[in-house]
């Protein structure tokens, strides 16, 4: 057991419901290389896409495994995006499925969602308008032996669940993959890394194989070099970042699988440890069946 300042976190009730899909002016989405795509895109109750599940392959773009959560309301939408941290519960209030806990996967900037976990029987008796709460709980989470490591979007509970050893004032993370800061894309320059993602870009298929990125999985931990998310997001040589990957695939240039930060480092004192299983699936046991590889 890690030692943190859990026993001083404050735990508070947000609430958001199922946002519906979103789709702009014209429903065309444009890749790198000019071709025009028609897909589904940001929001919705996803019935068939869960952590675990592959990053790559579908037919969509930013694709949000189950449930994308948002308040109709802008102020309440960004304490949600805030106080809403990686492992907390989400409980349903009313509907069909009333009493049904899931669990919180990830955020995705821009549109300023939260993704909820639930299994795929509760996905399909969840209606739009229905409200979920979440027990936030994590928000100013600290390692008290380890100050040169930020714990950002992480719920404490969770935290020592992840494998995590701490080694002369150093944190080994397991993580699925190591992805180079060349490879990031949008939502580089935020101002702070509290809320939403940045993107892994997946355009340079060169890249793509010497990083083994082919088999990225929606809810694996993902270690970011020379990248330091202290006070947003910046490229700085030797620093090292940890997230979870929030979202799917991209088609348009410059994005691609969200990450959403869960440690960093400026100084470099985190070591990541290669573990295929390190997906948020696994180390839940949120699926009754194997996650595909």
């Amino acid at each position: 057991m890690l030692r943190t300042n859990a026993d001083r976190l404050i735990r508070q009730p947000v609430v958001g419901e199922p946002d519906h899909p979103r789709v702009g002016g014209q429903p065309y989405r444009v890749g790198p290389d000019g071709s025009l795509h028609i897909v589904p895109g940001l929001g919705g109750i996803t019935y068939n896409v869960r952590v675990g599940d592959p990053c790559l392959g579908w037919a969509a773009d930013h694709l949000e495994p189950a449930v994308s959560l948002k308040n109709s309301d802008n102020d309440r939408n960004g304490a949600l995006n805030l106080y809403a941290c990686v492992g907390n519960q989400a409980a349903v209030l009313d509907g069909d499925a009333k009493g049904a806990v899931g669990v919180v996967t990830g955020k995705h900037g821009g549109i300023e969602h939260v993704m909820i976990d639930f299994p795929e029987d509760v996905l399909r008796k969840l209606k739009y308008g229905e409200v979920i709460q979440v027990e936030s709980w994590g928000l100013g989470l600290e390692l008290p032996d380890a100050p040169q490591v930020r714990v950002q979007n992480l719920d404490p509970d969770l935290l020592q669940r992840l494998g995590l050893e701490l080694t002369d004032g150093s944190l080994r993370v397991p993580v699925a993959h190591v992805v180079p800061a060349a490879m990031m894309g949008s939502g580089l320059g935020a101002q702070d890394t509290h809320r939403g993602d940045y993107d892994i870009q997946l355009f340079d298929a060169q890249m793509v194989q010497q990083h083994g990125l082919e088999g990225l999985r929606l809810g694996d931990l993902a270690a970011i070099t020379d990248a330091d998310h202290s006070y947003g997001r910046v490229y700085r040589t030797g620093a090292i970042s940890v997230g979870i990957i929030s979202h799917g695939a991209c088609v348009g240039a410059g994005h691609g699988p969200g990450v959403t930060t869960l440690f960093t480092s400026a100084e470099g004192h985190i070591e990541p440890v290669v573990d295929a299983q390190a997906n948020l699936a696994d180390i839940l046991g949120l699926r009754t069946t194997p996650t595909p590889a």
